[in-house]
């Protein structure tokens, strides 16, 4: 990654922060008031942090435009080399039918889950704007709770698995998509399998 100052990382953990938080990204204003920058300020990290390529803005005219690229790389996120089962297939659009499988995935400096972590291969696009996309990894760890905001595999009432960020709200479950062509899954019930804690792509 290319080299940033200690307070542009600190805006780029604000950002993943806050998304990972509510699902969606702060203002400008949001993070000045966080860290306590004015928003001149906080637009100029911002400006030199895109023409790094670390910060997108798919619409300047939204407030909360912003979205971490690929680039991004935070020192606490560097993991052990191990080897983690292939569970199956888990859809990022429309729910599929939960699938097991023998296989394994092979995967170098990725987290070390003594036998709790397990591996699936996401197929849609409905979480592409947390930068998951069909083909991709996810690897998740077997929970059956959940936070507000994590990324979680559900298992619906039908049977169905999903992958999707976790929100429980005014007696009801919402499972919110990271893509705004998709409408939430609102259940009462769910079955959480895991929670997403990292993400591979085959390049």
């Amino acid at each position: 990654m290319k080299a940033i100052t200690p307070r542009q990382m600190d805006i780029l953990r604000f950002i993943r922060q806050y998304r990972e938080k509510f699902g969606y990204s702060p203002t400008m204003q949001e993070i000045g008031d966080a860290l306590q920058l004015s928003k001149v300020t906080v637009f100029e990290h911002v400006g030199a942090l895109e023409k790094k390529g670390l910060v997108l803005r798919g619409d300047r005219h939204k407030a909360r435009s912003l979205q971490l690229s690929d680039d991004v790389e935070f020192p606490e996120d560097q993991h052990k080399a191990t080897r983690i089962p292939l569970a199956g297939r888990i859809a990022a659009g429309s729910p599929i039918e939960a699938i097991e499988q023998s296989e394994s995935v092979d995967l170098e400096e990725l987290f070390a889950g003594e036998g709790k972590n397990f591996c699936l291969e996401v197929t849609g696009d409905s979480m592409i704007e947390d930068h998951i996309r069909d083909g991709d990894y996810v690897i998740c760890e077997k929970r059956s709770q959940a936070r507000n905001g994590e990324t979680v595999v559900a298992l619906l009432d039908s049977g169905e698995a999903t992958l999707k960020r976790f929100y429980r709200e005014k007696g009801r479950i919402r499972l919110q998509p990271a893509n705004a062509a998709y409408e939430p899954i609102i259940v009462d019930n769910v079955r959480i399998q895991g929670v997403v804690v990292g993400v591979v792509r085959k390049l």
